[in-house]
């Protein structure tokens, strides 16, 4: 059942497991008020984000799969993180059933393209390794993740709102053809 985190490189980032020693970085970059922005609204408190952090780890053990963080290749700093989990959110059974894929960066990595090269390399491992549809959701007036999710294939499925208000449910059923996007 349990599941060694691959590591995978691309041009600028490199997906990898999260260290025990960056915590704080993880803790800083869901603290930052324009992380949370689309995302809850509200900057996690350091206990929060422990326990989201654990969960990472332990996602990849119960499921095989999960989310990496993402290093910037210059820096080699943790700048974000993405993947996949299931969520078990209660948003109903066409949503909750299926893999849901996230992704988050700090403010200093966005507008510059690391978030679609880090999502695509993402999605190319799950289409290879664990297949299928996924799903996603995402504040509606977010429209740098709009971009990200529609050019790997995500399309609306339906509105719904959370405890934080209304959100946008996406489905991916499968990869975008070749020349699609």
């Amino acid at each position: 059942m349990g599941r060694h985190v691959p590591t995978i490189n691309t041009a600028r980032v490199t997906l990898r497991a999260m260290r025990p020693g960056e915590f704080d970085r993880f803790a800083e970059i869901w603290a930052m008020p324009e992380v949370a922005t689309y995302i809850g609204g509200t900057p996690r408190s350091r206990d929060m984000s422990w326990k989201a952090f654990l969960g990472i780890a332990g996602h990849w053990q119960v499921t095989g799969f999960g989310q990496w963080g993402i290093e910037e290749h210059g820096s080699q700093k943790l700048v974000g993180q993405v993947g996949f989990f299931y969520g078990a959110r209660g948003l109903g059974e066409d949503f909750d059933t299926v893999p849901e894929a996230g992704w988050v960066l700090a403010p200093e990595a966005q507008g510059r393209g690391l978030g679609i090269e880090a999502v695509q390399a993402a999605h190319d491992w799950f289409d290879r390794v664990v297949t299928g549809p996924l799903v996603c959701m995402m504040d509606p007036e977010h429209e740098a993740s709009a971009r990200i999710a529609g050019h790997i294939g995500y399309v609306d499925m339906r509105m719904a709102e959370d405890e934080f208000g209304p959100i946008q449910l996406k489905l991916r059923k499968s990869p975008p053809q070749a020349g699609s996007y």
